[in-house]
């Protein structure tokens, strides 16, 4: 007799499976849309070299395959795309997964250690704020969220530059690490955490006031409701209370957030990583689109579309462990 197949399992290559259509999409209308914009691969490389005759212009287009009809440029790209080659970086004379793999890293750890900051830290001061509900300390606490939620990012990011590395000389002003120095071992941890602290900072203040305005009102409303009034009444302790019966509940908004905002956080990433020099997705995005170096930008397309679809998978499998009621169907 054949085993089950576990409802994990099951809903996992359901997932995959609807996952694939939408990133086609997302690929196709994206490539689309960069071919309707002015300007091409071939017009920057010209303007780098400060011209030349039409001569050598059409020559280089049918080298680089512009010169053919975009359905045609399509087919080829998908093509090469279906056996995940991301094709040639014209500008960075590389492949383009190289160049993706040496940046992914600072971009991963970058978001995640933003995100989570903010996740962990807005939920944590929304709680506290809801259950000292209309005090000084929450007015204190709403204010602060809702200072940092108007702030913009590149703002932030300039005037922690300005405070914490022109005037005190804390922080590094960007980069990755100090390139000079050598460091090893957990000199060189320490090294990249000191870069990273502004930049993470910058990223993560403004989604904490997202999760911190959410997680106060959901704890009021958790906290009025049947079951919650039938434990305070058997003699739970309010710490239990918000532990094992509150916290729990109140927690299903802010990690539905988590999994929208996943690809928010990505795209702030493209103004704080290009602000403080880190050499990730972000700052790449941004010199592919200035350089119309499309190859680059389509892979970082793709590749930021498998990580939202990852992270929302992931948030849908601790949406199910946090509520009982919910069935991984």
């Amino acid at each position: 007799m054949s085993l089950p197949i576990p409802p994990i399992l099951v809903y996992a290559l359901r997932r995959l499976l609807q996952a694939v259509p939408v990133v086609i999409l997302i690929m196709i209308c994206t490539f689309v849309l960069l071919k309707l914009a002015p300007g091409d691969t071939v017009d920057a490389l010209v303007g780098d070299m400060g011209g030349a005759d039409a001569a050598f212009i059409a020559r280089l287009r049918q080298e680089y395959g512009l010169d053919q009809p975009v359905w045609v440029q399509l087919w080829l790209y998908m093509s090469k795309l279906a056996t995940f080659d991301f094709g040639w970086s014209f500008v960075h004379e590389q492949p383009v997964s190289r160049i993706l793999l040496d940046r992914l890293g600072t971009t991963l750890m970058l978001m995640a250690t933003s995100l989570s900051l903010a996740f962990f830290i807005g939920c944590t001061l929304g709680a506290f704020a809801a259950r000292r509900a209309y005090s000084l300390t929450d007015n204190a606490i709403s204010t602060l969220g809702l200072v940092f939620y108007a702030t913009p990012s590149f703002f932030l990011s300039l005037m922690m530059i300005l405070l914490f590395s022109v005037k005190l000389g804390w922080l590094p002003v960007g980069g990755i690490q100090t390139i000079a120095a050598f460091y090893t071992g957990w000199d060189h941890v320490w090294d990249v955490a000191r870069h990273l602290i502004m930049p993470t900072a910058a990223l993560s203040l403004i989604y904490l006031s997202f999760y911190l305005r959410l997680m106060r009102a959901s704890v009021l409303e958790v906290a009025d409701l049947d079951y919650v009034r039938t434990a305070r009444a058997k003699g739970a302790g309010e710490a239990r209370l918000m532990i094992h019966h509150i916290m729990r509940n109140a927690l299903l908004p802010v990690v539905t957030l988590v999994g929208l905002q996943f690809s928010a956080v990505l795209g702030g990433a493209v103004v704080v990583e290009t602000i403080f020099s880190l050499p990730g997705l972000g700052q790449l995005a941004y010199q592919a689109v200035i350089q119309r170096d499309l190859n680059t930008l389509m892979g970082i397309i793709f590749l930021s579309s498998l990580i939202v679809v990852l992270v929302n998978f992931l948030t849908d499998l601790l949406y199910a462990r946090l509520d009982s009621r919910i069935e991984l169907k």
